[in-house]
């Protein structure tokens, strides 16, 4: 049964080495992605599993990720590699984090997990909610007391600078978005549409929805913590417990 949830942006800015010298303007995005993985901490969770968009899957596919999967920021410029969930000695197996998971596993190690074991999965952009919605369901199932850290972006067309240009529809979106994490409202999260989703470049849509899923009958309640658009792109961060 899910027990609590993180929701965190996952743009590889949120590294400091990647950010170099724009890494301040993210910091309180940090601080408050701390806040809402101390939340999973204090739930006690049997499994943590690490939701995110997954750039290498088919656009109806999955992909699973064991603990110790390795990722890494080289692709960047900067040698930073990080391992999901904790060094338990073995030899790292699977295919590589994407980024958006790699972000994730950064920001476990940057908090200290080590204690629950970690499992990831990877869902592409344009798996459908019912889809999304069964996998959450899965994923709820999977011990008697599950914690997820779900990893997505909002719109990327807040701004003309923004990496999608300036879109009217992205703010609205955006806020209906957070609105919705913010309240853990799983009809709302539910009806988010994916094609206007992809038109925004929004990478969250699928992983919400996983979460919205994995949330059906727990009566689980949620924080927003944090909601700007930096750079033009819309970033959330939710607690739910």
């Amino acid at each position: 049964m899910l027990v609590a949830a993180a929701v965190c942006p996952c743009p590889p800015l949120l590294v400091p080495e990647v950010a170099a010298g724009a890494a301040p303007e993210l910091d309180p995005a940090r601080a408050r992605c701390a806040d809402a993985l101390g939340g999973l901490a204090a739930a006690r969770p049997d499994l943590l599993v690490v939701v995110g968009p997954a750039e290498g899957t088919g656009p109806q596919e999955t992909e699973r990720y064991p603990e110790g999967a390795r990722g890494s920021f080289r692709g960047f410029g900067v040698d930073v590699d990080v391992r999901l969930g904790a060094d338990r000695g073995g030899e790292a197996t699977g295919p590589e984090l994407p980024y958006g998971l790699a972000v994730g596993a950064w920001l476990l190690a940057r908090t200290g997990w080590s204690a629950t074991p970690v499992e990831g999965l990877g869902v592409g952009e344009f798996l459908a909610a019912e889809r999304c919605a069964a996998l959450g369901r899965d994923i709820a199932g999977r011990a008697g007391r599950v914690a997820m850290l779900v990893l997505g972006d909002a719109s990327a067309c807040r701004t003309v600078k923004a990496p999608g240009y300036l879109d009217e529809r992205a703010a609205p979106f955006d806020a209906e978005a957070a609105r919705a994490l913010g309240a853990a409202d799983l009809a709302a999260l539910r009806a988010l549409d994916p094609e206007l989703a992809h038109e925004l470049k929004v990478s969250g849509r699928a992983p919400w929805q996983v979460l919205a899923g994995a949330a059906e009958g727990t009566g689980l309640s949620g924080t927003l913590l944090y909601e700007d658009a930096p750079y033009g792109v819309g970033y959330v961060v939710a607690a739910w417990s």
